[in-house]
Formats: C-alpha cells, sequence, structure tokens
C-alpha cells in the first residue's frame, strides 16, 4: 500500500482552501484600516490609499466618509468622487446615510465606507454597515472601510471593563476574519493625547470630556494592545494557511476542540466571546452546545430571547451551534464531548450559597469530576453579570382555593374514620392513614396542598389522637418525629411528582415536534405538485403556530406568490424583502439584522440545485421574537418543502422528456 508522502498538503485543509479561493473569484476584496481608537488616522491613512490607487487609474469613489470636521482629512476628500448620501426621514430629524443602492448602480472599481460597525438608521435595508459593505462585496466591487477594536464582538465584554463603556455598535469576527487585507494604523498614546489637546480630533471642550472619561492613558494602552494582539492573530492564521496549504512541517500539535455550555442567563454572552477568543489564539474549531432539559418549557420570555441572543451571536462569532435534550446537563456536555474529540469545555458558574449547591446539585462540581482527561475551564460572573436571572417562572403555580378545600376535606374524613376504628388499631397505624392522605395530596394537588394537607393531619392527629386529647400538645416527644416525617414526606413525593410531570411534559413536547415533521414529511410523500406541496406546509404552520404563511416561486426574471387558502397579503415592499431573500439565499425580515422592519420572515427554500423559492411567515405577535424551538421548526420545514419542490420538479422534467422522446 503507498504511503502518503510526509510533505503532502492535508487534502481536507487544500480543498477548504480551494473552495475558499473560489468563493472569493467573483467577489469583491476587503480590508480594514485597524486601530485601538477615534482619532490615530485611520480616515486619513484610507483617503491616502485611495488617492494611491486612482493614480494607478482605479476607479475609486466614496460612498460614506466622516471626516468629523478634521481639516487635513478634509483635504483629502478633494479629488474624490463622492457618492450621495441617502437622506432618511425618522422622527422628524433627516439622517444622512450611505446610498447603497447608489453605491451598487454606480459599479466603481474601489468604494470607500468609514465606520465599519455603524448602525444604520431605521428603514435602512440593513441593520448594520457591514451588511451593506458585505452586499457591495457580493456585487464584485472592492471596498476599503475603517474600524477600531473596541467594536469588535468577540472582545465587547474585555472593553467595558477597561473602559468602563459598553459599545452597542459591534460586528461579527467573522467579518475581520474574511477581510483580504488589514492594516493597523497605530499611534503612541502620548501623541494621541497630544492630539486630542489640540483639537485635532475633538472640539476642546469635547478633547477635555474624551481625556477625562475614556482616553485617559490606561486605557489606550489596553486598547492599543488589544488591538496590536488582533493584527497579530490575523497575520498569525494567514501564516499557517500559508503552511498548512503547502505542507510546511510546523511545531503545532493535534487540533483542539472547544466546546462551551451556555443557558439562558447573560452569563453565557460573556462564555461565548471568552470562548471565541480562545479558538483564535489556540487557532481551535468551537462549538456552542445548550441542553433542553425538562425545565426547559418554564423558562420566561424573556430568558428564551436571551437563549435566542446568545446562540445567535456564537454562530456569528463562527461557532458550530448545537441544541440537544437531556435530563442532566453534565451528563449530556460530557456524552457530547466523549463522541466529538473535544479538548477542553468552558462552563460558566454563578455565585450563589454554597447550601444551595448541596441542595440541588452543581453542574460545574459534576463536570469536573467526570471529565476525564478533557480540560474543564469555569468562568465565574462577577459584579458585572446579573446573579438573579430570572430565567424561570415558578416551579410551583399558584393553587386553586378548591385543592385546600379538598385537602381538608380529606383529613376530616381520614379523623372521622379514625376515631371510628382508633379502638382497634394502634396510633401508630393511624398516623400512616394521614401521611396516606398526604401521599395522595400530593400525587394529585401538588407541593403546596401536600405540605397543607401535612400540616393540618399533624395537628388533628395531634388534637384527637394524642395524649392529652382535645388539647394541642404532645406527652410523648416521639410524634414529633412522626410529625416532621409526615411533612418531609409529603414534600419529597411532591417534588418527585413535579419533577415527572415535568419529564412528562418535555417528552410530549419533543414527541408532538417529532409527529409534526413525520406527519409533514407524509403530506409532502403524498404530494403530487407544487401546489399540494405548499398547502400541506402552510397548513401545518397554521396548525402548530396558528400563523398566516406564504409561498413564493421564481417566474422568469420575478417572484410570484403561491399560497393556500387565505394567507398575508404582500405589498411591495413585502416582495422586494423576499426578493433580495430570493437573490442572495439567506434569511430576511422579521426579528433578523437584514430589512428587519418587515411584517414577516422570509426563509430561502434551499436545495441542491439552488435557492427553489422563498417560504415567509407572519407571526402572530408584531414586535416579538421567534424562539430557537421555533426556529428550528421552521427551518426543517423549509428544508422538507425544499426537497419535496425539487422532486416534483424533477418529476415534471422526467415526464416532458418521456413525452418528447415518445413523439
Amino acid at each position: 500500500m503507498a504511503v502518503l508522502s510526509e510533505n503532502r498538503p492535508d487534502p481536507d485543509t487544500l480543498l477548504a482552501h480551494v473552495q475558499g479561493e473560489e468563493r472569493q473569484k467573483n467577489r469583491g476584496k476587503l480590508k480594514i484600516f485597524f486601530g485601538f481608537i477615534a482619532g490615530v488616522g485611520k480616515t486619513y491613512e484610507m483617503l491616502q490609499a485611495a488617492h494611491l490607487r486612482k493614480n494607478e487609474g482605479i476607479d475609486v469613489k466614496i460612498g460614506y466618509i466622516e471626516t468629523h470636521g478634521r481639516p487635513e482629512t478634509g483635504a483629502l476628500v478633494e479629488g474624490l468622487p463622492v457618492i450621495p448620501r441617502r437622506m432618511i426621514e425618522y422622527r422628524n430629524v433627516t439622517i444622512p446615510e450611505m446610498d447603497l443602492d447608489a453605491v451598487l448602480a454606480a459599479r466603481p472599481q474601489l468604494v470607500l465606507v468609514d465606520e465599519l460597525a455603524h448602525t444604520n438608521a431605521p428603514g435602512s435595508r440593513h441593520t448594520k454597515r457591514y451588511q451593506d459593505v458585505e452586499e457591495i462585496l457580493d456585487a464584485g466591487i472592492d471596498v476599503y472601510t475603517t474600524l477600531n477594536i473596541q467594536h469588535v464582538d468577540s472582545l465587547n465584554d474585555v472593553v467595558a471593563q477597561i473602559t468602563g463603556v459598553i459599545v452597542r455598535e459591534t460586528i461579527p469576527d467573522r467579518v475581520i476574519d474574511e477581510a483580504n487585507e488589514i492594516e493597523l494604523v497605530d499611534l503612541a498614546p502620548p501623541e494621541l493625547l497630544q492630539r486630542l489637546r489640540e483639537g485635532k480630533v475633538y472640539v476642546p471642550d469635547m478633547a477635555a470630556r474624551a481625556i477625562e472619561q475614556f482616553f485617559n492613558e490606561g486605557n489606550l494602552y489596553a486598547l492599543r494592545e488589544l488591538a496590536l494582539r488582533r493584527a497579530a492573530e490575523r497575520v498569525d492564521n494567514q501564516m499557517l494557511a500559508w503552511m498548512q496549504t503547502r505542507a510546511i512541517p510546523g511545531p503545532w500539535a493535534a487540533g483542539e476542540h472547544i466546546l462551551v455550555s451556555v443557558g439562558s442567563g447573560p452569563l453565557s454572552e460573556r462564555l461565548v466571546r471568552t470562548t471565541r477568543r480562545q479558538a483564535d489564539r489556540m487557532g481551535a474549531q468551537w462549538t456552542a452546545i445548550y441542553v433542553e432539559t425538562p425545565a426547559h418549557h418554564r423558562l420566561s420570555k424573556k430568558a428564551k430571547e436571551q437563549l435566542a441572543r446568545t446562540l445567535q451571536l456564537a454562530e456569528k462569532l463562527g461557532a458550530t451551534t448545537v441544541t440537544m435534550f437531556g435530563l442532566n446537563i453534565a451528563s449530556t456536555v460530557i456524552d457530547y464531548a466523549h463522541r466529538h474529540n473535544i479538548t477542553r469545555i468552558i462552563v460558566g458558574k454563578t455565585l450563589r450559597p454554597r447550601w444551595q449547591e448541596y441542595v440541588f446539585g452543581s453542574v460545574v462540581d459534576q463536570l469536573i469530576h467526570d471529565s476525564g482527561p478533557i480540560d474543564v475551564y469555569v468562568i465565574s460572573s462577577d459584579e458585572h453579570i446579573p446573579q438573579k436571572t430570572g430565567d424561570l417562572e415558578p416551579l410551583l403555580p399558584a393553587t386553586p382555593p378548591m385543592d385546600y378545600i379538598a385537602s381538608l376535606f380529606l383529613v376530616a374524613s381520614i379523623t372521622v374514620i379514625g376515631l371510628l376504628i382508633k379502638s382497634f388499631i394502634s396510633q401508630t397505624n393511624l398516623a400512616m392513614l394521614f401521611l396516606l392522605a398526604v401521599v395522595v395530596v400530593a400525587f394529585r394537588r401538588g407541593l403546596r396542598p401536600a405540605i397543607f394537607t401535612a400540616v393540618v393531619g399533624v395537628l388533628a392527629f395531634d388534637f384527637f389522637f394524642i395524649s392529652p386529647y382535645l388539647a394541642f400538645r404532645v406527652s410523648d416527644s416521639e410524634y414529633l418525629i412522626t410529625f416532621a416525617g409526615m411533612i418531609i414526606v409529603g414534600s419529597l413525593i411532591s417534588l418527585l411528582v413535579a419533577r415527572v410531570r415535568e419529564h412528562a411534559y418535555a417528552a410530549q413536547e419533543r414527541e408532538k415536534e417529532t409527529g409534526t415533521l413525520y406527519a409533514l414529511s407524509q403530506d409532502l410523500a403524498a404530494a403530487a405538485d407544487t401546489d399540494s406541496v405548499i398547502a400541506a406546509v402552510t397548513r401545518h404552520i397554521r396548525e402548530i403556530f396558528q400563523w398566516e404563511s406564504v409561498v413564493l416561486l421564481p417566474d422568469e426574471d420575478r417572484l410570484i406568490v403561491h399560497q393556500s387558502g387565505t394567507g398575508p397579503v404582500l405589498n411591495a415592499d413585502d416582495i422586494a424583502v423576499a426578493t433580495w431573500a430570493f437573490q442572495h439565499g439567506s434569511i430576511a425580515g422579521y426579528d433578523t439584522d437584514t430589512l428587519h422592519g418587515s411584517r414577516l420572515r422570509y426563509m430561502p427554500l434551499q436545495s441542491s440545485a439552488g435557492v427553489l423559492g422563498i417560504m415567509g411567515v407572519k407571526p402572530a405577535e408584531p414586535d416579538g421574537i421567534i424562539t430557537h424551538e421555533q426556529e428550528r421548526i421552521l427551518t426543517a420545514f423549509a428544508n422538507q418543502m425544499a426537497l419535496a419542490l425539487e422532486r416534483v420538479k424533477l418529476t415534471k422534467n422526467g415526464r416532458e422528456a418521456g413525452r418528447s422522446n415518445y413523439s
């Protein structure tokens, strides 16, 4: 058998490199002028580079430049054609934004777009300017842009700790990773402070406040180090890719794979960013896992929104996200880690009283105990992370008064029966009758009525059957143990019953989801034409979510609405959003970062033959979110519909080909 040469490149790495180059073939090139803070000269350097390119005969235009009133920067704008900005009216204020459509229509070879992390005004096509830049790149236009280190998503919490300021405008790290070139624009902090004092960055009053609040020397050194390290990581990744594609031997060991366990609390966002930074430093793959326990259905709406944001953040930062069902978080995470060759687990630890860990157990302790050869890194919450997240709705719902009345009636019945038979049985056996009442109520009514029954039962047993009779006094201390046992047993049994009910509810939900997908697959398998496929999917969406839905399919150069029965009426704006989603093969609209003001979410029907159409859903809540579970089902529906439409299309083409051959 032939032995591969040690100097032969890894086939998977080489294939990934070739595929990356193929994707970049018709795409514009992105160059980022990268700095650690405002005022280091990013825009100035970008404009100088643009003039050099113009002198080389390149068609350069300005899409958006912000000079901040700096004369030397404004002077460099002269001589470069400027694409007029788009003026957007919002709350009686006119906001100037880059005109994306005008840039695409002008089709320059190179366009300058300042402030990559900028958030667009409401009414824009995209929420963020980096998404505008991605669309420009997809059109084959090169882009020069600027970015500061505090706008990098994975470093957001680190910058907040350094400066005390939480930066809201951030971009995913993948934008930096996918850039063709990064130029670090650096300036020593003392020189930058001198520029501030001279009014070359801000006007004097603003400069004084900036130096005091944000631009102090310590902050500048820390941010500068972050920028240098991030740029160095980028260079290291480029060097590593060069070595791997050319089979140059290096000192690296086997690849690392990091797993971060996330939940519904705000600490999870910090865990995701920390994991991203570790993965960058190690050159490792990383995965974010959420274990859906039976208690998941008790998550509040706010907690579900937080969970959805965390998983979306992980995906934006380049992670593979996984949701698994499990009865125990730690054992499920460990099982996944063993099956997927995970080398390191990162988990969060909220600061809670020690007694709670003894009573309810600790996921962190169990992970450490059962991890074996896998390293476990624990990130604790601090003063920046709220410790009481309020992520669970009450375990015990409000109890109807009838439950207490029924419990009282049961205790009274047991007491009457006990008085009738107390001459024939011992007091110990009489106590068992009251304990039986506690067990029955625990099974039938829950924890609160069970404890109520235990307390009332103890009082009745003491009053009627323990000497001295008809008095709330106990002559034998052993009965105190009996009373305590009745209360403890009732509480434990009712807690176990609540846990069993929770597991049963979770199993029902999972079975319902599986049954839904199975029923849809059966209906789609029986569908013989496009209308039948659409009718099946829209009916199931209506039955499960009570949402309206619509399907749009291409007809020559436009999308045509196909809907079964009643459905949302689409206007020109809706068609425009659906067309964008179809052309780009990306989700857009409701609760997304692209055209999020739309009433509907538009999901591409992706198959092996490309995008076959668009499925639009209109949630019942106009300003809510689509939860992780709902998105999972909708994605499955879209995938199954795409497969069914492709099958119908192939069948139709086969029949037409058969008729033409026959004729």
